[in-house]
């Protein structure tokens, strides 16, 4: 899947979840990811951590909905 559709469906839908071609997973947001459309990465920032995914490596996008955690 092209990342221009992985962002445009990102801004449509505020989060997203992720699947690489390399069988990782990522949930990501609005405000916490960046697209480099010249280099093809999408730039995540993690709570401890930065990922550098290849934009152009997403096969499959997952629409998240928010709510409420079982405690």
């Amino acid at each position: 899947m092209k990342m221009e559709k992985v962002q445009e469906l990102l801004n449509k839908w505020g989060e997203l979840i992720i699947y690489t071609s390399g069988g990782q997973v990522f949930e990501i947001h609005i405000g916490d990811t960046q697209f480099d459309t010249e280099n093809r990465l999408i730039h995540l920032q993690g709570p401890d951590s930065k990922y550098v995914i290849d934009g152009d490596s997403i096969e499959v996008v997952k629409q998240h909905y928010g709510h409420q955690e079982e405690s």
